[in-house]
């Protein structure tokens, strides 16, 4: 089978899967969660009782000593950006399913159900820059576009920015749009605090939500002995001994540190997130995020 044949036949078998769930689960959900936020502003008054704090302007309030928050009117017509990472820790996965399988079928998930609700679908590609940038638009066979590229592209960088895609999603929406971050938002030290300065930026002018992918292998080591390491993103290796009770304990206790890390950074900044594994069912966490909405 050629390699184009064998592309086309892997898009049709998740447009199969994918298309089916988003019509008989996810399009009514996707419309009741994100549907009441494809807002437009329209003005800035004083803050009354049960409005959301989300909305809260604190350069006005903070000027005026008073709470005030931003008043958006509804627009018609919605747009959803996928930021999918593509960098090099995305082929990792220790069951049937690799990081990026996972993270490209609930894209397409979640791009059905916005096509069911006649909103418009683009796609960022991020590594340690800006891989590609697919401008949206309506339409089965734009999301179809979008699965292939999802499915066969192959990035220049292997290393993670979180805040380069964050910044770029500024830079070209200047429409408020739902975006979700799909990664296992493994970042480099380097760039944390841009990236948490991103995260404030975009989460006040976009509905910014997160979809972190990861391994139970990432978590913990198995014990099986001498093993040689690679980090999929600097081609660095290191010999680690897993039958060490220590080793294993150290490689669980630094998964868990960067692991509260992003999860507080996420939290602070009130950004909804759902947290899938490679052997887990996503159809689950998706729904628990759209009801947390």
């Amino acid at each position: 089978m050629s390699v184009e044949n064998d592309i086309l036949k892997r898009v049709r078998k998740i447009e199969i899967k994918t298309r089916g769930l988003s019509n008989e689960i996810f399009a009514g959900k996707y419309h009741t969660a994100f549907r009441g936020r494809g807002m437009s502003f329209s003005e800035v008054r004083e803050y009354r009782a049960g409005d959301d704090v989300r909305d809260i302007d604190w350069n006005v309030t903070a000027r005026s000593r008073k709470p005030h928050i931003k008043v958006y009117e509804e627009e018609r017509e919605l747009t959803m950006m996928l930021v999918v990472d593509v960098s090099g820790s995305r082929m990792f996965g220790s069951n049937e399913l690799l990081k990026k399988n996972v993270i490209t079928e609930i894209a397409a998930v979640l791009a059905f159900s916005a096509a069911q609700n006649n909103d418009k679908v683009g796609c960022i590609f991020f590594s340690d820059r800006i891989e590609k940038f697919i401008p949206p638009k309506k339409g089965r066979q734009h999301i179809l576009m979008i699965i292939r590229e999802l499915v066969s592209f192959t990035p220049e960088g292997r290393g993670t920015s979180l805040s380069e895609p964050l910044r770029f999603l500024s830079a070209v929406s200047k429409k408020r749009t739902t975006a979700f971050l799909l990664s296992d938002f493994m970042d480099s030290e380097a760039d944390a605090a841009t990236f948490e300065d991103a995260l404030k930026i975009t989460g006040g002018r976009h509905d910014l939500v997160g979809i972190r992918v990861y391994d139970h292998r990432e978590r913990q080591l198995p014990d099986v002995g001498i093993l040689e390491l690679e980090d999929a993103e600097t081609g660095r290796r290191v010999w680690v001994d897993s039958s060490s009770r220590r080793v294993r304990e150290t490689y669980a206790e630094d998964w868990m540190r960067r692991d509260q890390k992003i999860t507080t950074m996420l939290k602070q900044n009130r950004i909804d997130t759902a947290t899938v594994a490679t052997d887990e069912d996503y159809v689950v966490a998706l729904i628990k995020l759209f009801k947390q909405r």
